[in-house]
């Protein structure tokens, strides 16, 4: 597609999101940033910053539950980045409520005023792993060869019994965002579901949940840790990947973004020789042998992703923590 088309990108400020704006702009885009409140100098300053702000970028005010908030926004726009979605972690006593009902409301705005305004093209849908990795099947594999790919759902009930609420509510806004496009014709639908996203931020945007997950196993905040498979993907190589699937005209349904994968014991391992000083979780929570399935990111590749290794990533990010004081090991 060519440049200087005007696009959308829905929680502008957040830690992907900006990323995806950063290189919008570098390519010669014209976007149109959502923001809870374009007011808030904090917030919204590295956004403004960045270099084709000035002339390229707005900042809009949009509540993703309330309906017909980007109605106007979208008017005369060709594509939409959705990446915003409430994030939550721990249990609640009202999980419905609190996210999973307002992640799978607000895909549905975006989508409904995509659809009404008659420009859009094509719709960029952050999605998450937890829409595919999450269930019995894919954390609790039989056989360590099993290929977790785009074709793998995660179960909701699954994650319900295990409180997994945030990893829930991308399951099913992605489920709804699927459903809604059996109607839809006048614009397509792609899905990226990146695994653990980590790297530096944009500025003084904040990190993500993912980042400050990887901080608490290496700072002594977990003692435990989980019996999981974790995959990894730069946030540079996740901000990249929404711009090529939507610049790619053949680009369709769902792309994971994933290097690789290791279970926590692994990766563990792997923090306590890049932090040997840190106090690093020895224990499992279970004490099942570690066994992980192979979790597959290939396709994004035939339209010209290149991963950065998973050890890079994660010595780049600790690294990162440490310059910003985040990290003292």
């Amino acid at each position: 597609m060519a440049v200087q088309k005007i696009v959308a990108v829905t929680g502008a400020n957040g830690y992907i999101a900006a990323w995806v704006v950063k290189l919008l702009l570098e390519r010669g885009y014209t976007v149109r940033g959502t923001v809870r409140n374009p007011d808030d100098a904090v917030k919204v300053g590295p956004l403004l910053k960045l270099p084709g702000a000035k002339t390229r970028l707005t900042l809009h005010k949009a509540n993703l539950q309330e309906e017909g908030a980007f109605d106007d926004i979208f008017v005369g726009v060709e594509g939409v980045f959705h990446i915003a979605s409430p994030t939550m972690q721990g249990d609640y006593p009202d999980a419905e409520n609190a996210i999973i009902i307002p992640a799978v409301k607000g895909t549905l705005n975006v989508l409904s005023a995509a659809a009404k305004v008659g420009t859009v093209k094509r719709v960029v849908f952050a999605s998450s792993h937890a829409a595919v990795s999450i269930s019995e099947a894919a954390q609790y594999p039989e056989d360590p060869n099993i290929v977790i790919d785009e074709t793998w759902w995660s179960d909701p009930e699954w994650a319900k019994q295990r409180k997994m609420w945030y990893m829930l509510s991308k399951i099913q806004a992605e489920q709804a965002a699927w459903d809604f496009m059996k109607k839809e014709k006048n614009f397509d639908l792609v899905v990226l579901n990146p695994a653990v996203v980590l790297g530096p931020t944009v500025g003084d945007t904040p990190l993500n949940s993912s980042c400050e997950m990887i901080l608490h196993f290496v700072d002594g905040t977990v003692k435990e840790y989980p019996y999981f498979t974790f995959g990894f993907v730069h946030v540079k190589d996740a901000a990249l990947a929404h711009i090529l699937v939507y610049e790619t005209p053949s680009a369709q349904g769902r792309y994971c973004l994933v290097d690789s994968a290791m279970h926590a014991s692994k990766l563990m391992d792997l923090l306590k020789v890049m932090c040997p000083t840190s106090p690093v979780p020895s224990k499992c929570v279970d004490s099942k042998k570690p066994v992980s399935g192979i979790f597959k990111g290939e396709r994004i590749k035939k339209i010209g992703l290149v991963y950065t290794a998973t050890e890079v990533v994660l010595r780049e990010f600790l690294s990162y923590c440490r310059e910003q004081k985040l990290l003292a090991f």
